[in-house]
């Protein structure tokens, strides 16, 4: 159902040393090597019009493999506490770990290919979980309605609670992202197996960033005009400069595509802030009182890839993976009561 993905160009490491980040009110910092406190903090290049220069080819490959919340094997240990060494032990594990899985890509039945098919092998990862705010590294406790809502839904229809091992009664037990509609959002800003390329171009008043992944874009408008109320898997974004950081808020949410099961007010606040040449220190708020308890936030850093265009993402609805998933999904029902597939 997706094209073979071939990963190509040049792989950037992704820690940055001698820097802190801050997003909202948590702070969190590598320590310096020696000669970089004096350091000057990075400006960005301009634009004509004058707005941070974003603009070129990113990568998150990088980031594959970072564990979303702190791994229980390091709990009580705060984020900026790993030091180089140890996260450059965590890593090696990590890859041999996906090495050793290598050959389950995908499903054995498919072949899924040889190793240099996918781009996640390798990866230099920058930190040892991502989710920085609590300092706990761990996402917040949902709130009672949240653990009702869920229960509520119990794995039915709805394009969220399907997916790989799932359900196959319908198409629409199968995720959005199955059915090459979306990944939605943060989802499409997460790393994956391939297809980890993206695009950020601006103009006056507007930001426009493009994924290599279910070939989606945003239009991120530069300015305070009103939302119209429509809402859509990837929302409704307004965004402004704070300094070298791009700021972006979206709101106004498909149901369907809500982030892990919030609701369609959730509000989701991203910063990109530029910290080299060729690294940016991108972060997400995700705020919504009828999911989690309190606003939690994580982060990953993006890695300047000029010369990895994005390639066609040959995926679309109608595919033939759908198909075959349902018809599948028969041919197992049928085996299973002794019968033949209709």
């Amino acid at each position: 159902m997706t094209k073979l993905g071939i990963a190509v160009g040049v792989v950037v490491a992704a820690v940055v040393a001698g820097t802190t980040v801050r997003v909202g009110s948590q702070e969190a910092s590598r320590t310096p090597s020696a000669g970089a406190a004096t350091a000057k903090p990075y400006t960005s290049p301009r634009t004509p019009w004058g707005d941070p220069d974003l603009q070129g080819g990113w990568t998150n490959v990088n980031e594959n493999g970072i564990p979303f919340e702190r791994p229980d094997a390091l709990a009580g240990k705060q984020l900026e506490a790993v030091d180089d060494s140890e996260l450059a032990e965590l890593v090696k594990e990590r890859d041999e770990a996906r090495l050793k899985g290598a050959a389950a890509i995908g499903g054995r039945e498919t072949g899924a290919g040889p190793v240099h098919w996918y781009e996640h092998y390798g990866a230099k990862n920058s930190r040892a979980w991502m989710v920085i705010d609590p300092a706990d590294g761990r996402i917040p406790a949902q709130t009672q309605s949240a653990i009702a809502r869920v229960g509520a839904r119990g794995g039915g229809r709805g394009g969220r609670a399907g997916g790989e091992g799932g359900r196959a009664d319908s198409w629409l037990d199968r995720s959005l992202y199955d059915r090459c509609i979306t990944r939605g959002l943060p989802g499409s800003m997460m790393p994956a197996i391939y297809g980890n390329a993206y695009d950020i171009t601006q103009a006056p008043g507007i930001v426009a960033i493009r994924y290599e992944m279910i070939h989606e874009a945003r239009i991120v408008k530069l300015d305070t005009s009103p939302r119209n109320g429509l809402r859509t898997h990837m929302g409704d974004a307004r965004g402004h400069f704070e300094g070298d950081t791009l700021v972006v808020e979206t709101t106004n949410f498909d149901p369907r595509s809500a982030y892990r099961n919030g609701t369609p007010t959730m509000t989701l606040v991203e910063r990109f802030k530029p910290v080299s040449a060729d690294k940016i220190e991108w972060s997400m708020t995700v705020d919504d009182s009828q999911t989690w308890t309190k606003p939690w936030t994580f982060a990953m850093t993006l890695s300047a890839d000029p010369h990895q265009p994005l390639f066609e993402y040959a995926c679309h609805e109608g595919n033939y993976a759908m198909r075959n998933i349902l018809s599948a999904a028969r041919a197992e029902e049928a085996a299973s009561s002794g019968g033949s597939q209709k």
